[in-house]
């Protein structure tokens, strides 16, 4: 789904995976979440605070999940391998195969 699915917590509460990458802090509640789903979280967002989050308010939510990735210290480091795996294929493509 994305930001103009009529009713987004619907959807969800169906889902046996739920990526959430929206960039708005602690989106994801826990009576969207049907227990023993996967959620990956992609979101960063920082508070007022300082701190930072996820989209995902991950300490109602984690009870519920099968698997959960926190934010800070979630998927950040697989995003940054990708890039760099993306911009070799690129360089790749540009430079080598003409």
């Amino acid at each position: 789904c994305h930001s103009h699915t009529p009713d987004v917590a619907a959807v969800c509460r169906d889902a046996d995976i739920i990526i959430a990458a929206l960039g708005k802090p602690r989106f994801l509640k826990a009576d969207m979440v049907k227990r023993g789903a996967v959620i990956i979280d992609v979101g960063i967002n920082r508070l007022d605070d300082g701190k930072l989050c996820g989209d995902v308010d991950f300490d109602a939510v984690a009870p519920l999940a099968s698997a959960i990735t926190p934010v800070p210290g979630g998927i950040g480091p697989m995003t940054i391998s990708q890039l760099l795996v993306n911009t070799e294929k690129a360089w790749r493509k540009t430079f080598l195969d003409g």
